[in-house]
This record gives C-alpha cells, sequence and structure tokens, in this order.
C-alpha cells in the first residue's frame, strides 16, 4: 500500500518547490481537456444553425419559383 509523500495540505501545494510548473501543467491539462469538450459542441450548434438557414433559403427559393411559374411576366 503506497503511503502519502506529504505531511499537510500547503506542503502538497506546494509540490516540493515545484509549484509554478506543477500547477502549470494542470492549469494546461485542464484548458486542453475544456476546449476538446466544449469545441465540438460549439462546432455542433454552427452546423445545426447553418443547415437551418440553408433550408429556410431553399423553401424560400423554391416558393418564388412556384410563383414565377404560375404567374409569367414578361420583361422589359
Amino acid at each position: 500500500m503506497p503511503t502519502v509523500q506529504f505531511s499537510s495540505l500547503g506542503e502538497f501545494l506546494q509540490m516540493g518547490n515545484y509549484t509554478f510548473h506543477v500547477w502549470t501543467v494542470y492549469l494546461l491539462f485542464a484548458i486542453f481537456i475544456s476546449y476538446n469538450l466544449l469545441l465540438p459542441r460549439l462546432q455542433r450548434q454552427q452546423f445545426i444553425r447553418e443547415q437551418k438557414r440553408r433550408a429556410s433559403r431553399d423553401a424560400e427559393l423554391a416558393a418564388r419559383s412556384q410563383q414565377q411559374a404560375g404567374n409569367p411576366q414578361e420583361l422589359d
């Protein structure tokens, strides 16, 4: 059974005088994981918005096309 290497919470937070290096790595890891969890969700939302916009535009163009086919107008 492994033993605890730190005798207090303060000693743990100091990480044997490597505080800056250790906590910087933890911070970078947290940023990396957050980015990898958040980015796909943001991309999915953007994709869905784009598809809705395209569907709306296509429906509008189809409606205009049907109107023009039913009421042909002479061009001046």
